[in-house]
């Protein structure tokens, strides 16, 4: 009985294998990185192409390949063959059928005896699957803990937490297949927990290992305009993801920082910082107008100590308000009125209350040089 089963179902699986398939890609999703081919089952309503036998491809089957797609054609061996190239191509390595020319005796006859010895099914066994090489978007990372952040503008260790998404694209189909996607797996996802927590965690690493680098310098209030410096320098880390190009045959595209904000720790930090420097301010600004006044009271001083007449007085009085080194217009003096405040400028030259310098400018400044 065994026999007479092995029979029939090799005589039907052999007969049903005839048909030349229609292969192409289904839907990929945002995160769909390889999803297996599936055969176009009608066109219209014609054209019902389903009832062949499961891992069997026969000979002048179409294959389809979409943009930014390569298909895989994996044998009992593994990988047959590759194709990279958008555009329909015909299969001539799998199941003889007499509908590719291949023959009456070859198509039915020995396909038939061959599967009986397998118990009525064939020995070949063909899937192809399609593999997303366009951005993959919106994978999303965040820090678990706080980050330290060495911030040269407050000049502290600061401890931060960041949130944001990343993207990659496969660049080499063959290297993602072979070093990254598991055995026997023909689809796969990057919403899959096992393939997010190695890729996540490696992004992590050099993420971090990127903020120290910029933290020589940008603030960390600079950080989410500096994606791009921050992707380049995840990508130049050797250790974590800068490897995956190499390793997987994937890379990071993009970096989008949503939000880098402080630990409760550091954010009291930053406060106290805001406002010592603002305290500093106003004492800075106290501090130099009652130098300004001092330097009044003095030159005040050094006139009454030395008796200068009106005159000198109605030129220094404006000098206060304008500063020595401004030149401020001044009333005409006469000849005698002159030499007179030259000479009592001179006596606080002489008492050292006047440089060389401010001596020269007045004297410049009287004679009307």
């Amino acid at each position: 009985m065994g026999i007479i089963k092995a029979v029939t179902d090799s005589i039907n699986g052999t007969f049903a294998d005839q048909w030349k398939e229609i292969i192409t890609v289904q839907a990929f999703d945002e995160h769909t990185a390889v999803c297996p081919g599936i055969l176009q089952e009608s066109n219209n309503g014609r054209g019902v192409n389903n009832k062949g036998s499961l891992g069997i491809i026969s000979n002048g089957s179409k294959i389809f390949v979409p943009e930014n797609t390569a298909a895989f054609i994996f044998s009992q061996s593994g990988i047959e063959d590759i194709i990279s190239e958008p555009g329909g191509y015909e299969y001539q390595n799998g199941e003889s059928s007499i509908f590719n020319g291949d023959g009456f005796k070859k198509s039915l006859f020995d396909n038939v005896v061959n599967r009986v010895g397998f118990g009525g099914q064939s020995d070949q066994q063909k899937q192809i699957c399609f593999v997303n090489l366009r951005e993959i978007r919106d994978i999303r990372f965040g820090t678990r803990g706080p980050v330290m952040y060495n911030d040269l503008f407050y000049g502290a260790d600061l401890e931060v937490r960041a949130f944001g998404t990343f993207s990659i694209r496969i660049t080499d189909a063959t290297q993602f297949v072979k070093n990254f996607l598991p055995a026997n797996v023909t689809y796969y996802s990057f919403d899959s927990a096992q393939a997010r927590a190695q890729i996540v965690t490696e992004f992590l690493q050099s993420f971090t290992m990127a903020l120290n680098a910029l933290s020589t310098s940008y603030r960390i209030s600079q950080l989410p305009s500096q994606t791009g410096v921050l992707a380049d320098q995840v990508l130049s880390n050797k250790q974590y993801a800068g490897t995956w190009k190499e390793r997987f045959g994937f890379e990071i595209v993009k970096v989008a920082v949503a939000n880098i904000e402080f630990s409760p720790e550091s954010k009291e930090l930053v406060k106290q910082f805001s406002s010592n420097k603002m305290n500093l301010r106003a004492y800075e600004e106290i501090s130099q107008k009652s130098s300004n006044i001092a330097a009044q009271q003095k030159i005040a001083s050094g006139i009454e100590q030395h008796g200068l007449g009106d005159g000198a007085g109605m030129i220094f009085g404006m000098n206060m308000v304008q500063g020595l080194d401004e030149k401020v217009t001044k009333p005409t003096l006469s000849l005698d009125e002159q030499i007179e405040v030259l000479t009592k400028l001179k006596s606080l030259l002489d008492a050292g209350i006047l440089s060389q310098e401010e001596f020269d400018l007045k004297k410049k400044e009287i004679m009307d040089l």
